[in-house]
């Protein structure tokens, strides 16, 4: 089925640690990218869905990095949807804040050599986070939502989801430990990003 930005591919069960989730697969028909909607439970147009945007994290996610808090964002999203019976996360394939893959590790050299993680995207000719969040309506859309609780801490993806379309009812936070590895890039993410830490 196609909606304009996506095209919708198929849905499977999602049998996880922390629930037995449902998978829909889309793909966006501009850029051919991939996404998922992970979703547990029934949808009400009526009542605001607990939602989160996460975009994809390999080397968080799969390869257990300390440099970011995305792998324990993600966990905590699935955790809280488990526990409120119902959710969505709208995971995006947008490695690295949309520059790929091989352009996340180039960044990672640069921080090695003392710049931040918006210094190091401006040194490669990014902006200071290049993601496009139009596709995650379109995908609320198709699966019967238009208004969520979102689990973020970035205003941005909140005034995204307004521009297009989709009734953010509420913010709620999800609040995650510094360490050593990962210290210097919250903070950046609350100075120059604006995330509220």
């Amino acid at each position: 089925m196609h909606t304009g930005l996506i095209e919708f591919v198929e849905s499977c069960k999602f049998p996880t640690e922390i629930a037995n989730f449902h998978l829909y697969a889309f793909k966006e028909n501009i850029t051919n990218k991939e996404h998922l909607a992970i979703t547990l439970g029934t949808f009400n147009l009526n009542v605001p869905t607990l939602a989160r945007i996460h975009c994809q994290c390999l080397t968080g996610e799969s390869l257990f990095s300390l440099r970011c808090d995305c792998r324990y964002q993600l966990t905590e999203s699935l955790k809280k949807i488990a526990k409120n019976g119902s959710g969505i996360v709208f995971y995006l394939q947008q490695e690295g804040r949309n520059i790929g893959l091989l352009n996340k590790i180039k960044a990672y050299k640069l921080q090695d050599q003392g710049l931040d993680t918006v210094e190091a995207n401006h040194k490669l000719g990014f902006s200071d986070d290049p993601r496009d969040y139009k596709i995650v309506s379109a995908m609320a859309k198709y699966l019967g939502i238009n208004s969520v609780d979102l689990m973020t801490n970035n205003p941005r993806k909140i005034n995204a989801l307004k521009e297009n379309g989709l009734l953010v009812n509420k913010r709620i936070p999800i609040k995650s430990k510094a360490t050593k590895y990962n210290r210097d890039y919250l903070k950046t993410k609350a100075k120059k990003l604006g995330h509220l830490l």
